[in-house]
Formats: structure tokens, sequence, C-alpha cells
């Protein structure tokens, strides 16, 4: 209610009154969330009420609150939905007149305003046309005038809405994908739209749309809970920023937060995640119930016309028999859904939650919200360890595929998940902060799962994959390193779902080292034996190691489109084949010993005699096997540089290839000793790794002069980068954490390796060149790994003499860098 004192000044003043009073209650920092809400829209129904009084109306003429202020969710900064009504007897002047004095005082506060004038003929006529015209005059509510008037029009309403139900619903199903389509899922977006994502308030309003049908009904169980989560969200946002957004920006975050009283950004996206699950779980179950009522409605009168029209008794009624199919001990398929056998007794079977998941799952059959929750609330809990038959269906629930998705969201959405695996929670609508990451921790785990699935016929023992899928990013509840937290956070559930003791430890391996493989491919010096050794050292067996090379797959797959490409799975399967040699006992060949390939000597040769710069390009393509597959997918462009040896070549060549927009992935430099006879001095050869950002590749020729004019100083390559970057997009608001610069700590004999972490940048690699050459090293190779908006760049280096650098002028190396780059 609104106080006395509020009251009086919104009567005193008009509308500066009512400006006064709505910008107190908004302040009212005691008073929040629904009250306030409540509180706001009947300060602004008396406030209409006034303008509408004062404006003499004519008889048969009403003020209508349609959509969100209709229902009295009106939010700080939300638009007020009107509709004028009238009967049509009055004058048109006179009701564009009244019309008149109430929008303009509403403009004149600076209020957003949706209006309308209409008869209930051409209200009903509209909504007929206009599905969200319909939508909004379902919550239609009187606010001044002839209130019988808009009774009428409410029922003749709510009457069309139910009798146009099979035709509007599927409109309006059409409509919420479409805007799922266009905006994406709320509780996977680091910047969601609250009210137009998929689970977002259009999607709860939509539920209560069909509801009013009577056709079908949704979920009850935390809708409104959900529903007023986004609704208080909203209005956190609304205050903080100060602006009519429904945008939950990256910027605003902390300050919504702290608005809501919450201890940070990412709780407040959890419980964002939390509700818009809850809605799009709900969503799901209603429109998959009310497709199976159009359609069962739309049988029966073919069914009828088969059956001659006989009904009544001994005949036919029309209805034909309910089939209930057998999937699995106690679990059956009925009308397109896995449901509860009538002789099952979850209170005596503990495995039957996971066997009914499994069961749905390998049928690709959504499992029936019913029977979920009747395994929620009777089911006995399974013992510790799990029998072998829970551990199998388990398995087998992972190993369906894409089936698996929306079966494992029917178990969260009642809790057995947490009941089956406790440290779940921790991980549940967790967001992830990097853009890279699609999904949140938990559906992120589950997608990798998925993957894994289509990738068990390569691996021996495909249950332990599909279980440290699902557990390999486990640790990211707890702080610290979430690989080493999750090691033994896996190897306890591991033990709890029956593992034995060799099964367990070989789980939380994987789980420990899960981005060994991809992190050692990406980032370091294949050629470099100790590389090699340190990671089969860590791996210990081949079984292991063709369990980690799966899930680097599946985890790079499921993370997004950026994590995983032709390039990394060449980089991680020399890798892998590398370290298979070692554990199997086969000598690794001395990187010092190789001797220049024939197209490397061909160009030290020619660069040599030219006293220029020689290059050529070439695409890579990865292996393939059997001849009867399809092409090899190019995975990148190699590009070999000779040139006689003199300083500044790396920042040369790196700032040429940054101006003609090529991604460096990998660069080897060695100087090569030509044979007596073929000339003497020494030549430096430069074999990189490249990419096209966009477009074709340039030609050689542009590139060799370019390279030529950087050289001999008539390029400035400084000056053409800095106008790059000036212009390089970046998100307002935001500011890139300073660069850090590290010495590894890899155990090489062959150089020291320093690892540069900062923000991707036209030319990063020119300017870690330069800031190299001034420190007077060597840069024997350098690796280039970049997810997002990061780059990590690894760079092997020595002493001009070819040593390693001794510990303390690594560190002050890195500390150079550092300031370089920052």
């Amino acid at each position: 209610m609104t106080s006395p004192e509020v009251s009086k000044q919104n009567e005193d003043a008009g509308p500066g009154g009512y400006a006064a009073a709505r910008l107190l209650l908004l302040h009212e920092k005691e008073r929040s969330g629904p009250p306030r809400r409540t509180a706001l829209a009947r300060l602004t129904d008396d406030w209409l009420a006034g303008l509408f009084a004062a404006a003499a109306p004519p008889r048969g003429t009403a003020l209508v609150a349609v959509g969100g202020y209709g229902r009295s969710e009106l939010s700080p900064r939300s638009d007020l939905d009107l509709l004028l009504l009238h009967d049509g007897t009055a004058d048109r002047a006179a009701i564009a007149a009244l019309a008149d004095r109430i929008w303009y005082p509403v403009w004149d506060l600076g209020l957003a305003l949706d209006h309308s004038v209409r008869t209930p003929a051409e209200a009903r006529a509209t909504a007929a046309e206009d599905l969200k015209v319909h939508l909004g005059l379902l919550d239609a509510r009187p606010l001044a005038g002839d209130a019988g008037l808009v009774a009428a029009l409410r029922t003749t309403v709510l009457a069309d809405w139910r009798n146009q139900a099979p035709k509007r619903l599927p409109e309006l199903d059409e409509l919420c994908r479409e805007r799922a389509e266009r905006m994406g899922e709320l509780q996977f977006l680091l910047e969601p739209d609250l009210k137009e994502a998929r689970g977002g308030l259009r999607d709860a309003q939509a539920l209560r749309a069909v509801a009013a049908s009577w056709l079908a009904d949704a979920p009850r169980e935390g809708l409104d809970r959900a529903r007023r989560r986004l609704l208080d969200t909203r209005d956190a946002l609304h205050l903080a920023t100060g602006r009519a957004t429904d945008r939950l920006a990256l910027q605003e975050q902390d300050a919504v937060a702290a608005e809501l009283g919450l201890l940070d950004a990412d709780t407040l996206l959890r419980e964002v995640y939390e509700a818009a699950r809850t809605i799009s779980y709900a969503t799901d179950v209603t429109w998959r119930e009310v497709n199976r009522v159009l359609k069962a409605r739309s049988a029966r009168p073919r069914l009828r016309s088969l059956l001659g029209g006989r009904s009544g008794a001994g005949r036919p009624s029309g209805k034909p028999p309910i089939e209930r199919t057998p999937l699995a001990e106690g679990v059956v398929e009925m009308d397109g859904e896995a449901v509860l056998a009538r002789t099952a007794k979850p209170e005596r079977d503990p495995v039957l939650p996971l066997r009914a998941a499994a069961a749905a799952a390998q049928s690709g059959l959504p499992l029936s919200p019913h029977a979920v929750r009747r395994l929620a609330a009777t089911a006995k809990p399974l013992p510790v360890p799990w029998p072998a038959e829970a551990r199998e269906e388990l398995v087998t629930l992972l190993g369906a595929g894409e089936a698996t998705v929306p079966v494992w969201e029917a178990l969260e959405a009642e809790g057995i998940v947490t009941r089956l695996l406790p440290d779940w929670e921790r991980v549940r609508c967790r967001p992830q902060r990097n853009p890279v990451h699609t999904w949140t921790v938990d559906r992120h785990l589950v997608e990798t799962a998925v993957r894994a699935a289509s990738l068990t016929r390569r691996v021996g023992r495909p249950d332990l994959l599909l279980v440290a899928a699902l557990l390999h990013d486990i640790g990211k509840g707890w702080p610290g390193d979430h690989s080493v937290a999750g090691e033994t956070i896996a190897r306890d559930l591991a033990a709890r779902v029956g593992f034995d003791r060799t099964d367990t430890a070989t789980v939380a391996t994987v789980v420990r080292h899960h981005l060994l493989l991809v992190e050692t491919a990406t980032r370091r010096d294949l050629d470099d034996p100790a590389t090699v050794r340190a990671v089969a050292t860590a791996v210990g067996t081949l079984g292991t190691l063709e369990l980690l090379h799966a899930l680097t797959e599946a985890d790079a797959l499921a993370t997004g489109p950026a994590a995983w490409s032709s390039w990394r799975a060449s980089l991680v399967a020399d890798l892998v084949k590398r370290v298979a040699g070692v554990l199997a006992g086969e000598p690794l060949p001395d990187p010092e010993a190789a001797a220049p390939s024939a197209e490397q000597e061909r160009l030290a040769i020619e660069a040599l005699r030219t006293g220029e710069p020689v290059l050529a390009l070439h695409t890579r393509d990865e292996h393939t096997a059997d001849a009867d597959e399809p092409a090899p997918e190019p995975v990148g462009v190699e590009l070999v540089i000779a040139l006689p040896d003199r300083p500044g070549v790396l920042p040369a060549v790196a700032g040429v290839l940054a101006l003609h927009r090529l991604t460096v992935r990998a660069a080897d430099l060695r100087a090569v000793d030509l044979p007596t006879g073929l000339g003497s001095g020494s030549v430096l050869v430069l074999d990189w790794r490249v990419a096209a950002e966009y477009g074709s590749l340039p030609e050689a020729a542009r590139l060799r002069a370019d390279l030529v004019r950087a050289l001999d100083g008539s390029l400035d390559i400084p000056a053409r980068l800095a106008e790059r970057e000036a212009a390089y997009p970046r998100r307002r608001g935001l500011t890139a954490p300073p660069p850090r610069v590290t010495v590894a700590a890899a155990d090489s004999r062959l150089a020291t390796v320093i690892e540069v972490r900062a923000q991707d940048a036209p030319g990063l690699l020119h300017r870690i060149g330069r800031a190299l050459e001034g420190a007077a090293v060597r840069v024997r190779s350098a690796h280039v790994s970049t997810l997002g908006a990061n780059a990590v760049d690894t760079l092997y280096v020595t002493r001009p003499d070819g040593s390693l650098l001794p510990p303390e002028e690594a560190v002050d190396l890195a500390r150079t860098l550092e300031a370089a780059l920052g």
C-alpha cells in the first residue's frame, strides 16, 4: 500500500507530486522486490486515475493498464502500457482530447508510454491480427472509468484466447523459438537480456498465456520464485544504470549485485542462471504438452471418421487405448515420454532413477516430469559405493550423446543429480567469465560427455572416458588450480560410483592432466626431448594417454568454436604420437643433429647468393590415413624464409605478417651453416606456421617486398601497427588485465622458456621480438596460442652463443618484457 504521506503528496501536487513520490519510493531501501513494484503500480494508478477524472471523461470510457503494467509489475524504468477504451458512443474529438489530457503529462515526466485508443470491437480485431496485442490484453486491469466495459472486454478476450488456442499457441511457440534463436539462452550468456533471451521474462509471460488457454499448464515448482528473481534483477539494473534496459552488461553486474545485497557479480549470475534454467525447463515441458494435446485433438476427428462415427455401449468410443512399450525394468514409453511402469517401486529400487534416465536417453525420449518428481520424492538412496548396475546405467546415460542433455536437465530440475553426485552443487549454474566458453561449468561438463560419446570407439575404456569427461572441470567450484582440486574430487566421486582402486586412480590422473596435451602442444617446442619426456612422465601409461587424447578433443569441442581447430588437432596428434613412442620405449631424435630440409638448404643458398630474403609459401594438410576418407582439411600455411643472419629479423618478419593480417601460430628459427663449396657465412632460416585472419593469403612477392623494406628501415612497422591498434575494437567499459611474463619450468636443455600472457592485439609478437632484440637474446622458437582476447606466447630463448640463460638473467628478461608490453 502507498503510505498516506506519499498519497497526499501525489494528490496535492499533480504530476510534480507524483514525480516526487515516485522518486521517494524508488529510494526506499527497506522496500524492494514485489512490494516496491506493487507500490509503484498503485502510486501510478492513483496518478493516472486522477488525470482521467480531471479530464471530465465522456460516458462509456475507461483507462486500462495492459501487459506488465496490467500485472502490476512496474520496474523503475518500465514502459506504461495503456489502453483508452471507449464504447464508440462519444464524439471522436472528445475521445482524442481525453487521450491528450492523459498522454501528455506522462510524456512531460519523461516516462516511456505504449498507448492505444480503441473500442472493444477494435481491440478484439487488433488482437486477432497481432499476437502480442492479444497477450497484453490477457492482463488487462481497469484503472479508471467504466469498469463494466473493461470486464466485458476481459471476458471476451479470454474467451477468444481459449477458443483460438489451437491456432494461437503454435504461433506463440514459433514466436518464442524465433526469439530464442535471435537472443540466445539466458542461462548461458555472460551479458544476458533478462526479458528477451530464452528462459527470460518473455517466456515466463508465455507460460502464463498457455495456462490461461486451459490447454496445458507449466510445472509450478519454483516458477514464481524464478520470475521474481528476474524481476528483482531488472529493478536493480534500472536503478544502477538509470536507464530502461534489460541487458545485464558486464560493467553493470557488480553494481546490480550490490543493489540486491549479493556477494559479487558471479553470485548474481548464478542466481539469474538458476531462475532462467527453471523457466527454460518449464518452457520445454509445457510446449511438449501443448504439442501432445494438439496432436491428440487433431487425431480424434480422423479416428471418428475411420470408425464411422460409432459410439456408445459395445461400440468403439473413438479414443484409442493407451499403449505402454517396455524400455527397461520399471520404465515404459507412453505418449512419447519415458514414464514409470505401474509396477515400479522407487522406494525399493535405488537404481531406478539412473535406469529410467538411461532408458529415456538411449531411446531418444524425454523423461516425464511426473516420473522425475516421483523419483525425487520417493526413490531410495543409492548405497556407497554404488552397485555395478548403477555405475553401468550412469555410463549408459552419458554415452547416449545429444539425447543425454534433456534427460540430465530433467534430473537436475528435481535435484536428483546433486543427490547422486554431491560435489555437483558447486559447479551448478557457475558462470565462466572467459568468453571462449559457450556454457556454464555444469552444462560444459555434460556437453563434454556428449562429445566424448562419439569418441568412445577410439579408447579401450569408454566408461572411464565418459566419467572423466563428466568430472574434468569439477574442481572449478573450489579455490586454486581447478585441475588440482578436481583430481581429489574426481578420486572421491569415482570411488563413490563404484570404480575399483586402479580405475579410480586413472580417472583422477586424467582429470588432473586434462589440459596437459593441448597446452603442451600449442605452447611448447615438440622437437625438444624434455617436452615429450615431461608429458610421458605425467601420463604414465598408453591407456591413460589414449583417454587424455580423446578427452582433450571432447573438452575443446564442448568449450566453443574458438577452442578447437584442425591446426590444434594436428599439434595434439603429433604430441601424442611422440609421447606414445617414449612410453613404448622408442628413443627420441636429437634435434641438434637434425639436418636442414632440402627446401631449407635451397632457400639458404639462394639467400646467401643474393644477400636478400627468400621465401616460400605452402599449404599444410591434415594427415588422412585412409584413401577412402574425404580430402584432408587445410590446417594452416607454412612460410619458410631464409636470409643472411642479421639483427632485427624476428620483429621485422612478425611485423610484416601482422600488417598482412596473418596470424602466427608457431615459428622455428635456426642458423644454417652451408656445406663447403656452397658459399660461406651463416644464413637464418625461419619456419613459420601462419593463417589468414580473413580473406585469402597475400602473394609471396608482396610479403618479400615488405620484408626488404622493413629490414632496410623504409617501412615504419611500429607506426603502421600503432594505427591498426588504435582502431582495434575493444569492448567499452572493460580494461584488459596487465600482461604477465614468467620463466616456465620446462627442464629444457636447449633453451630457456619464457611465457608471455597478454591481451591479443595486432603486432603483439612484433613488440615481443623488439624487446628481445633489445635484451640481446636469441630466439630459437616461438609458439603462439590465442583463445578469444587472450594470447599465450611461449618463447625458447638463449644467449647469443646458444647457451641457456642463468636463472637471474631469465627473471630480468621476463621483467623487461613485461615492462615493454605494459
